[in-house]
């Protein structure tokens, strides 16, 4: 069987959704943490040499970068607990979810550095991002996929362990039971799960790690 690496920094949701793909699908693999912004090392920039970034999966010597391009090649090569339906529609949509969360989600980490109206802003922004997801792509579902976790559930999986961390820095609260409700409770759905509350870095450490930036959001 080929050897599999996964070259990612612990508190990044990108390598996180990445993690709890491989875990899902029971893939065992070699997992080296990068010293990121500062100190990459020799291996990383020689597999990803284009964006100089984590996460990047190596599988028989063959380098792979980016999460949501990872996610699917993991998905094709190890077809088992498949992360995306067999339906083509159905497919089109859950990649149209994932890929509109990896992208709205990121103007989540913008009330992290800014301040009094700026700040309102952003916080504005991201309660209707918020409102977006879970009318039109969580709906009434366990999961945006269904009963069970897909790749959009994988890449929204980053609100419950870098999300909630930096609500208790900042002191914003976005995702509640009274706001939104049906995202909430995704929350609890998702965080439950064996493989995903197993995997899951130390609320704590995240806090800790959060107070000592500036800003910082992974590739």
């Amino acid at each position: 069987m080929d050897e599999v690496k996964l070259f990612g920094f612990w508190p990044s949701p990108f390598s996180r959704r990445v993690i709890w793909a491989l875990k899902l699908k029971g893939v065992n693999y070699e997992y080296i943490e990068e010293d990121i912004p500062y100190n990459k090392s020799d291996l990383l920039l020689q597999y990803n040499p284009v964006h100089k970034k984590i996460p990047v999966l190596v599988h028989g010597g063959k380098p792979i970068a980016e999460s949501l391009v990872i996610l699917e090649y993991i998905d094709e090569v190890w077809p088992h607990n498949p992360l995306l339906p067999k339906d083509a529609y159905e497919r089109s949509v859950a990649r149209f979810w994932a890929k509109f969360i990896d992208e709205k989600t990121r103007t989540l980490w913008e009330f992290f550095q800014k301040s009094g109206e700026e700040q309102e802003k952003a916080i504005k922004n991201n309660f209707e991002i918020l409102r977006t997801i879970e009318e039109y792509g969580l709906g009434d579902k366990k999961f945006f996929g269904g009963d069970r976790i897909g790749v959009a559930d994988l890449v929204f999986g980053m609100v419950i362990h870098m999300l909630v961390p930096l609500e208790e820095v900042v002191g914003v609260k976005f995702i509640k039971a009274d706001t939104f409700p049906r995202l909430h409770a995704w929350m609890k759905n998702f965080s439950e799960q064996p493989t995903i509350k197993d995997n899951v870095p130390d609320h704590s450490k995240v806090v800790d790690f959060l107070k000592t930036i500036d800003f910082w959001i992974g590739p």
